[in-house]
């Protein structure tokens, strides 16, 4: 499988051995909920839902993919726009068939090993992805056929196919330290043939890259703790935090006591709205809010029955008060039109939206093969704990489908038991409350990551599709080099999947996050304040590099 939940099951002892051991050491100076002193005075902390894996060739949701933005270095880095622009790759030429890209690197980047990094370093880390198969492998799996240092500063990547947004799915290749890393192989592995764990193990706990920080403690359960790398290539900004911390304390008291006492600069975005209200009534502390091209989803598993109907699926959609949700749970969250957020390139804008109706829903739940017998349309719903307005969604839709007659079962589960649970066809419940961003700005990234066999049996993709004709379609789009006739594609699967009906679109959030203004300046809230219209893939928009941090006003 594709993705990093794969990786759960095999690693499972490891890591609770890791665990313990971590338990029991003393918590680092400015851990979530201690106040820093100190040198961490000059820290910017955020929380954001756990796990938590840093290793690029394993991670990548949102928490992993910011942790991963500060401890490595992408080959290309989004601009305000989300499009890919120079960072180690300074430069860069295809050819005519669009089956090669050469990239020229910068001669001046260093790891925090102190080892430069290469174009042997560059093609390693590909090599191991790859091999890996999970992360954001899926990306590049059938698409890099082989990647080749061609001198120290060039590599060049040779393509199985075109793969028209190639360099867009740059920004989420970071560059691993190889002579570094091939230092931590567990050979007592056997799991990459002679490379035994290809230093999976020692990347739980430590970083091998090139970032503008290094990790200074990772600790599986709570939080990654790095400090600012002084020989960062493209130097620091005075007044950027000299420690960054990524934690799990999502639970709302705790956030909210730790934003009061000033020992939180960033919240996540998940926190109830009750708490963003009251914290944006403190002083010192604002409240932003923006288009994330981040979507709530209700995945249906289409293969478990009662919802392997499509008409019952169809029903469920109807029957859910889209605007009920946008108004009284997730205020100015926006509206959706099938499975691409509409500020996301390639989006159809020509889909309908459903909306709450119980006419049709009825008319849908009629043409069903569970028409008429009520017990056989018991269904089970699972919303994430970590995320307390997942449970009001819940009990939305349990609401909604009771005026139907169909029975919910509803449950609570950590984020890490809906991955495992989202492994199997059997395991996975009929309807999961997911969050989903694309990996990179096009459409095509939602399509293959949400809706391609390849990510079935991950969190991102638990409706189980597994449409031999949707993958060609996807495969074929995503192979063409022109971006308009590329972009048509995209439109005409969108519509191949509003019939198919296999996800509740419900909408696109507006993430929200609270912030120190009296003693932080965070580019999000600075261009929001300016009125300059951005975007960050996801992970991109904490940065603390970027981000400037005033201990002196606290």
């Amino acid at each position: 499988m594709s993705k990093f939940k794969r990786f759960l099951p095999l690693l499972g002892g490891i890591l609770l051995i890791l665990m313990a051991v971590l338990s029991c050491r003393k918590p680092a100076d400015g851990a979530a909920g201690e106040k820093p002193a100190g040198q961490y005075d000059s820290i910017l902390r955020t929380t954001q839902d756990w796990p938590t894996y840093t290793d690029p060739a394993v991670g990548n949701d949102q928490s992993d993919t910011i942790a991963m933005v500060h401890l490595y270095d992408p080959l290309l880095y989004p601009d305000l726009q989300g499009e890919p622009a120079p960072h180690i790759a300074s430069s860069w030429s295809v050819s005519d068939d669009g089956l090669e890209y050469t990239f020229t690197l910068r001669g001046d980047i260093k790891f925090h090993s102190g080892n430069p990094l290469t174009a042997d370093d560059v093609a390693y880390s590909m090599k191991r992805m790859l091999t890996i198969g999970e992360g954001f492998a899926y990306l590049y799996q059938g698409v890099v056929q082989d990647v080749q240092a061609l001198d120290p500063a060039t590599v060049k990547f040779v393509l199985a196919h075109p793969f028209g947004p190639f360099l867009g799915s740059m920004i989420r290749f970071m560059i691993v330290d190889s002579k570094t890393l091939v230092q931590h192989y567990d050979t007592g592995s056997s799991s990459y043939g002679d490379v035994g764990d290809y230093g999976k193990t020692w990347l739980l706990t430590n970083d091998a890259g090139s970032g503008p920080y290094r990790a200074v403690d990772i600790k599986l359960e709570e939080y990654v703790l790095a400090e600012k790398f002084d020989d960062y290539f493209l130097g620091w900004d005075p007044a950027a935090p000299r420690y960054f911390q990524i934690s799990g304390a999502v639970e709302p008291v705790s956030v909210k006591t730790a934003m009061a006492n000033r020992e939180l600069e960033i919240t996540d975005q998940i926190q109830p709205m009750e708490n963003f209200i009251a914290l944006d009534a403190i002083e010192g502390i604002d409240l932003v809010a923006y288009d994330s091209a981040q979507t709530f989803n209700v995945s249906m598993n289409t293969k478990k029955a009662p919802t392997d109907d499509v008409h019952f699926r169809k029903a469920l959609a109807y029957a859910f008060d889209y605007e009920t949700v946008m108004t009284d749970i997730y205020p100015g969250a926006i509206p959706v039109r099938g499975p691409v957020p509409s500020n996301v390139p390639g989006n159809n804008p020509d889909i309908p939206r459903y909306t709450y109706d119980l006419d049709k829903a009825r008319a849908e739940l009629a043409l069903s093969k569970y028409a008429g017998n009520p017990e056989a349309q018991r269904i089970e719903l699972v919303w994430c704990a970590e995320v307390p307005e997942e449970e009001k969604i819940a009990l939305l839709i349990n609401a909604n489908l009771s005026q139907l007659g169909i029975p919910v079962d509803i449950v609570k589960q950590p984020f890490g038991s809906m991955i495992e649970s989202a492994q199997s066809i059997e395991s996975t419940p009929n309807l999961s409350i997911v969050l989903t961003a694309p990996s990179y700005f096009e459409a095509g990234a939602v399509l293959k990551t949400r809706y391609h066999s390849s990510s079935a049996g991950t969190w991102e993709q638990m409706e189980w599709i597994q449409d031999p004709a949707l993958d060609a379609a996807i495969d074929d789009a995503l192979a063409t080099p022109d971006r308009d006739e590329r972009f048509a594609k995209y439109r005409r699967i969108q519509q191949q999947i509003y019939d198919l009906c296999p996800t509740i679109w419900m909408f696109s959030l507006a993430e929200r996050r609270a912030y120190q203004s009296g003693y932080v300046e965070w580019p999000v809230a600075e261009l929001i304040k300016a009125g300059t219209p951005f975007v960050f893939p996801m992970g991109y928009n904490v940065v603390a590099y970027k981000t400037r941090v005033y201990p002196d006003r606290r």
